[in-house]
C-alpha cells in the first residue's frame, strides 16, 4: 500500500500530496521533498490519501534535519525582506525594511522596519501575506533596535553590547559623558546608531560616587605637606594634583587627602 501523505510548503498554502515511500511520519513532521525542480521543506498536515491521486506524486526524500530547518527559515526570511521591499515601493511607502525574522514553527513572520515618520501598511500587509502564503506582522524599530536587529562593530572594535547582551535599553544622558570628562563631540560619544553610546551608562554609578568624594577644581585644601589649591584630579587613579603654597605640585592619593583633613 503506497505511503501518501499530504504537505504544506507554506503555513497558508496549498495541500500537495506527496509519495512518502517507506519513511514513517505524523502530522507536523517536516520532511524534504524533491518538486521535480529543486530539494524543498514542507509540513505534513496530513495522512490521508486522496480519493483520486494523481498520477505523478512529489518524493519524500528524508525527514527534515536542523539544518535543513534552518536553511529553509533563513530563506524564507530573505524572499520575506525582498517581496517587502518589492511592495513597500510599489506602494509608495517611504519605510526601510531591515531585516525579517520566522517564528520557530515558521508560521509567523515579522518583518521590522524604519522610517522618519509613523506608516500605514496595513494595505502592505494584506498583500505581503497572500503573496507569501504566511501571517505577516510589521514592526517599525527606533535607531537603537536597527542596530541590534543588524548587528555592527563598535567604536571598543567589539561587537555591538546591543547585539551581544544587552536584553535591555538604559536611559543615557550627555550628563553622563560630562561626569566621565568626556569631549562632548558627537563623533567620539555616539554609537553607529547616531545615539549615545550604551556604554556610558555602565560605570556612570562609579564615576558620580567618586567625583562627590573629590574636591573642586582651585579648592583650597590641607595636606601633609601644607595647605594647597586643587589644580586637577584623575578619577581613574583617584588622585588630586595640588599647588602648595611654596609652588611644588604634588599628586596625593584621595584617602591620604581626606585622612589629612580628618587629622586637621
Amino acid at each position: 500500500m503506497a505511503n501518501i501523505i499530504g504537505v504544506k510548503f507554506r503555513p497558508r498554502g496549498r495541500l500537495v500530496h506527496c509519495d512518502g515511500g517507506e519513511i514513517s511520519l505524523q502530522v507536523n513532521d517536516y520532511v524534504v521533498v524533491d518538486t521535480g525542480h529543486d530539494l524543498d521543506v514542507a509540513k505534513v498536515v496530513t495522512l490521508e490519501a486522496p480519493s483520486q491521486p494523481s498520477e505523478q506524486l512529489m518524493m519524500v526524500v528524508r525527514q527534515a534535519e536542523e539544518e535543513d530547518l534552518e536553511e529553509f527559515r533563513r530563506n524564507l526570511e530573505k524572499e520575506g525582506l525582498s517581496k517587502c521591499n518589492e511592495m513597500a515601493a510599489q506602494l509608495g511607502l517611504e519605510m526601510k525594511p531591515q531585516a525579517a525574522r520566522y517564528d520557530f514553527k515558521g508560521e509567523h513572520l515579522t518583518i521590522f522596519f524604519s522610517a522618519q515618520e509613523r506608516v500605514d501598511f496595513r494595505d502592505l500587509v494584506r498583500k505581503l501575506s497572500r503573496a507569501l502564503e504566511t501571517r505577516v506582522e510589521l514592526r517599525q524599530v527606533r535607531a537603537r533596535d536597527e542596530a541590534k536587529l543588524l548587528g555592527g562593530i563598535g567604536k571598543c572594535g567589539y561587537p555591538l553590547c546591543c547585539q551581544n547582551f544587552l536584553t535591555s535599553f538604559a536611559s543615557v544622558s550627555i550628563k553622563m559623558a560630562k561626569e566621565q570628562n568626556l569631549a562632548l563631540n558627537p563623533m567620539k560619544i555616539s554609537g553607529i546608531c547616531g545615539r549615545l553610546l550604551c556604554c556610558l551608562s555602565y560605570e556612570s554609578k562609579d564615576y558620580v560616587a567618586v567625583k562627590k568624594k573629590m574636591p573642586q577644581l582651585k579648592q583650597e585644601i590641607s595636606t601633609p605637606w601644607g595647605k594647597g589649591r586643587v589644580i586637577s584630579t584623575n578619577l581613574f587613579k583617584e588622585t588630586v594634583t595640588v599647588l602648595l603654597d611654596n609652588e611644588v605640585i604634588k599628586e596625593i592619593a584621595l584617602d591620604e587627602l581626606i585622612h589629612s583633613e580628618e587629622k586637621s
